[in-house]
């Protein structure tokens, strides 16, 4: 039986468009404060794109997490993004930005995975180097998703923001760090409207007489998501670490869906907020770029240190779920 090549992050880039909206903003707009955002959700700002598109931003992260690991976009073996904001139905971010980088050896293709997006893609990114398939694989997860918001209802349009943030996977025999211990993916269908998106794709297309306007936006059941995203989060965690001394996990980077979320998972645990990375209320919920985005900052503010064990957690939309273990 061939050996399983051992893989590792190389590097990590993030990016996020100039425009922030603040929760002083939104009050301008719709009915709410920055009081009762701040409360509900753990957010006070939240960056919007203006003139950019998601595989703008997904270009600036991926430029970014390539020169940190020193790698040559044209050595590129394969380019994966999540995203569930890609600026056409076809062809892919993954595509563009492919030519954009100047990638010419990558193959290219989206997933959709909602806010497991990235991890879903650094998941399929190791298992090809891990099977020999590819030597380096850029993942990046990237999102727009200030142009699915509903400005007229508080309950959601203050919740997301834009964003992208991007790996370099290698052998780990060619970047020494970040080494990918294990990993886990899942989903339920049947929660699928718990978040989503009632039209524009295929079942109700713009040329539909069932299509509404309003409908194009994202719908969410939020006591629903909340049940959901605290036991999963909690599951996943026990799940990847099974076997690992607690003490020996140095951070936790979950996905910035909602502070009290992440507090209630970590209460479940019996973990200290300390070793948690938070951020949300400088960026809301970005979907498949909030875990890419707070590891690299993460690792920027010194954070992540060689020999370290750091779990990725995910969930979202579909529903969908995914973590990873990685030794810094």
């Amino acid at each position: 039986m061939t050996q399983r090549v051992r893989v590792g992050i190389a590097g990590t880039g993030s990016y996020v468009p100039r425009r922030v909206m603040t929760n002083d903003d939104f009050a301008k707009v719709v009915d709410t404060s920055d009081e009762w955002i701040t409360q509900r959700t753990g957010i006070k700002e939240r960056h919007f794109v203006d003139e950019e598109n998601c595989s703008d931003l997904a270009f600036h992260a991926a430029e970014r997490a390539l020169d940190d690991a020193g790698v040559r976009a044209k050595d590129l073996d394969l380019i994966v993004v999540g995203t569930i904001t890609a600026d056409y139905l076809m062809p892919t971010v993954a595509c563009l930005i492919q030519d954009r980088l100047g990638a010419t050896r990558a193959g290219a293709f989206d997933l959709q995975a909602a806010c497991t997006g990235f991890l879903s893609g650094l998941i399929t990114g190791e298992s090809y180097i891990a099977a020999g398939r590819a030597r380096r694989v850029l993942v990046v997860g990237a999102e727009t998703l200030s142009r699915y918001v509903d400005m007229s209802d508080r309950g959601t349009c203050v919740l997301f923001g834009d964003g992208a943030g991007a790996a370099v996977l290698t052998e780990l025999d060619h970047c020494k760090q970040g080494e990918i211990l294990e990993t886990r993916l899942g989903a339920d269908g049947s929660g699928f409207d718990f978040i989503y998106i009632p039209v524009g794709g295929a079942a109700i297309p713009h040329t539909s007489p069932r299509y509404v306007k309003e409908d194009h936006f994202i719908k969410v059941r939020g006591r629903e998501v909340f049940r959901f995203a605290v036991g999963k989060m909690t599951e996943l965690i026990e799940s990847v670490t099974e076997g690992v001394d607690r003490d020996d996990v140095a951070l936790v980077v979950p996905h910035q869906v909602n502070k009290r979320i992440i507090d209630a998972a970590l209460e479940r645990l019996g973990w200290d907020e300390e070793r948690c990375m938070v951020n949300i209320h400088k960026y809301g919920n970005t979907s498949a770029a909030s875990v890419p985005i707070a590891f690299d900052e993460a690792r920027r503010e010194g954070r992540v240190r060689k020999g370290q064990l750091v779990v990725l957690v995910a969930f979202g939309a579909g529903l969908t779920w995914g973590a990873t273990l990685i030794r810094w």
